[in-house]
């Protein structure tokens, strides 16, 4: 491959691994499909492509439906409950892209990625192109190798799965990272009247240990269960020795646990009518591996 080549698909990488995440949910997988698409642009025959963007999103978007396709069966295999991986964001390395828009940060919101486990590789690589990318569904039809009005039909079904999610944006940034700091301060200080007054009645807690951590092994729901989960947390004698840190996570407010130099956890809050409504945390340390290494 030349010199000019392989400078050409520099200018592309960051674009296809905010692509590749979105479609698999992994950072870790992510850039392991990005390597893999290098690799076939690497022996692409030069005259068979065009447009260089174009060849390559379609080459990377029909390797992350080949994996999903692979992964499904091990979802159903996973200990406990599946999160995405967790990414920072607002960083010298924005991995995802800009996220100026509150649509931009809901697109990679691990709110959204969980609920996007529901769709098909084929309804989630539509979904992708058409919300995140701005795709036409004749250019998504190429890319997956469908008709365009198949193209349309997915995009329909994907939206149906989701539910039309409701925009969990509602409060501006300052007041949403308010809330976040609130909520840590009172569960970290034990204060029971704070967490009354920031938990919903309906909010539920997700913890993501993948059998390789003790976590909750089913989401926890209600204002009263997650104020005793939340209050035994913090409980634990192994509570005392870890930091917790506040950051940006996949465009939202969040807190990292540390210790020493090893990352613990992560905690997204996710903020419904000036509430807390979930809790979304990330404890399976190879989930982990990726947000650890922006940490360093």
């Amino acid at each position: 491959m030349t010199m000019e080549a392989a400078a050409e698909f520099e200018t592309h990488r960051p674009r296809l691994f905010s692509l590749a995440y979105r479609m698999l949910g992994s950072a870790s997988e992510a850039e392991d499909v990005v390597q893999d698409t290098y690799l076939r642009w690497s022996t692409a025959d030069p005259s068979a492509v065009r447009t260089p963007a174009a060849w390559l999103t379609k080459v990377m978007t029909n390797l992350c439906i080949n994996r999903r396709t692979s992964a499904r069966a091990q979802r159903e295999l996973y200990i406990g409950p599946w999160l995405p991986e967790p990414v920072l964001t607002h960083t010298a390395d924005d991995r995802l892209g800009p996220l100026e828009t509150a649509e931009q940060r809901e697109a990679v919101s691990l709110a959204l990625l969980t609920l996007m486990e529901r769709l098909t590789p084929a309804e989630r690589a539509v979904f992708v192109l058409r919300e995140a990318f701005g795709h036409s569904h004749r250019e998504i039809a190429g890319v997956i190798g469908v008709e365009e009005p198949h193209s349309r039909q997915l995009h329909r079904r994907a939206r149906e799965r989701l539910g039309h999610p409701r925009r969990h944006f509602d409060v501006d940034d300052a007041q949403r990272r308010k809330i976040v700091e609130r909520f840590f301060a009172a569960t970290l200080d034990g204060d029971v009247a704070g967490l009354e007054r920031l938990l919903a009645d309906d909010v539920v807690a997700w913890a993501d240990g993948g059998g390789q951590v003790t976590a909750a092994r089913r989401p926890i729901t209600g204002s009263a269960k997650v104020l005793r989960y939340l209050l035994g947390l913090v409980a634990r004698p192994e509570a005392a020795l870890a930091k917790v840190e506040f950051a940006e996570v996949n465009g939202e407010p969040a807190a990292v646990v540390v210790a020493g130099r090893a990352l613990l956890a992560v905690a997204v809050p996710e903020i419904r009518d000036g509430r807390v409504c979930g809790v979304r945390t990330v404890l399976n340390p190879a989930k982990l591996a990726f947000a650890a290494a922006q940490l360093a």
